[in-house]
């Protein structure tokens, strides 16, 4: 299933790409908690510029177009030129010095506001250690995510 599924999100961001004038190759990769998309090619630094925005928004539609119940708990995280893998990483430390921050002085932090893929990101650093806990807070796509003592 989920090979056939993989084919047609590649032919999916190709087509989405090619629609905005980008010749680019897609690649899957993969990986424990979620099966990435890498884009690279001549011109695939367009989708970085502000910060990311059109990387955020065609991972949005892919997820959106190949709803849960097709892909079950698989979840499509779409890169271009390693751009994602810097910025997890930056969000994996802050997240992680966040946490001793809270255990050293007992109060709450805040890290946002994330979209959802950064918020999963430090939900998953959290929960990783057994002293602090995380919840989302807000109403928009864009949430903060408050880290605080168990």
């Amino acid at each position: 299933m989920s090979t056939d599924l993989d084919t047609q999100v590649i032919a999916f961001v190709r087509n989405v790409v090619a629609a905005m004038g980008l010749d680019l190759e897609a690649t899957l990769e993969e990986r424990p908690d979620n099966v990435r998309v890498n884009l690279s090619g001549e011109g695939a630094d367009v989708l970085l510029r502000r910060k990311g925005e059109a990387l955020d928004a065609l991972q949005v539609i892919v997820n959106t177009a190949f709803r849960r119940d097709a892909r079950g708990e698989r979840h499509y995280v779409i890169d271009a030129l390693d751009y994602r893998l810097g910025k997890e990483a930056e969000l994996r430390q802050m997240a992680k010095f966040l946490i001793d921050k809270v255990k050293l002085t007992g109060r709450p932090q805040e890290i946002g506001p994330l979209n959802p893929y950064a918020r999963r990101i430090v939900h998953l650093v959290v929960a990783e250690d057994d002293a602090v806990t995380s919840e989302s807070v807000g109403d928009a796509f864009l949430k903060t995510v408050v880290i605080a003592p168990k």
